[in-house]
């Protein structure tokens, strides 16, 4: 499928079990604008309601950037006064709780920059995977903002108070390695290598079965939630119908066959 911009700034293209949204304004660093966030959560939904794709993939156009964080040339009309300041971050959480609760797993393939906002909707992702030269800062302390406690909880959940308290307070910039170490990314490729090893990678994520990934992406994000709040008994009968599935027949006559398993989501 051909790719096509769905709203602005944020290209949707759908092939071989994979949604691709690239986030495409690569002149400021794929910086966020109001109406990018805004249109976040309609392209997942697109992504999940299409069959055919088992796997979304959320990126940057070019080399330079995942993403900058939020376009601070709207700073002025976007979030300047108490409604506007409301309805941006409105927009912000939106699309980003649209990505961390997506019935499919996400991936956010990161090359060059993910600074502040960029960062955070990264940190949405199921996986993060990156170059080696990509940069990852939060520079809201360098910047005067209000880094909201949605997204420090956030940190702290796939890092550490730590290594969170660090790279707040300190707004330094981490390199691709230390990142790894650190847990902000699953794992990373030397720049001349990553854009096949990268979609090797998110290749082997779209062949495997559609509802298995569909329960394992349901227990990861209640897993994040409070005890008292979490789903269980709608994880528990998305793992039951995987075994009901015709797909769990299909994957043992692969194993026993020594073949490649095709599973089609039923």
């Amino acid at each position: 499928m051909a790719g096509e911009k769905m709203g602005p700034g944020i290209d949707y293209e759908a092939a071989k079990g994979v949604a691709w949204l690239t986030i495409n304004q690569p002149a400021k660093m794929n910086a966020m604008t109001f109406d990018m966030w805004s249109a976040l959560p309609g392209l997942i939904a697109r992504a999940e309601n299409d069959a055919e794709v088992r796997v979304i993939v959320l990126t940057g156009a070019g080399d330079r950037a995942f993403c900058a964080g939020a376009d601070i040339s709207q700073f002025g009309e976007k979030r300047t006064g108490e409604d506007a300041v409301k309805a941006y971050e409105q927009a912000v959480g939106a699309g980003m709780d649209a990505v961390a609760d997506a019935r499919k797993p996400v991936v956010a393939r990161i090359r060059g920059v993910a600074f502040g906002g960029g960062l955070a909707l990264a940190l949405c992702c199921d996986l993060r995977i990156g170059s080696a030269d990509s940069r990852f800062r939060i520079p809201a302390a360098r910047l005067g903002l209000g880094y909201a406690f949605a997204n420090v909880e956030a940190l702290v959940h796939r890092i550490g108070l730590g290594p969170t308290s660090d790279l707040l307070l300190s707004a330094r910039i981490v390199d691709g390695a230390e990142a790894e170490r650190l847990g902000l990314v699953n794992k990373t490729w030397p720049g001349e290598t990553f854009d096949a090893s990268a979609r090797d990678y998110i290749a082997a994520i779209a062949s495997n079965a559609p509802l298995t990934l569909a329960a394992l992406k349901k227990s990861l994000v209640e897993t994040a939630k409070a005890h008292s709040e979490r789903d269980r008994a709608g994880a528990d009968a998305l793992v039951a119908a995987c075994f009901r599935s015709e797909d769990y027949k299909e994957g043992q006559a692969a194993f026993k066959e020594k073949r490649v398993p095709n599973f089609k989501g039923k």
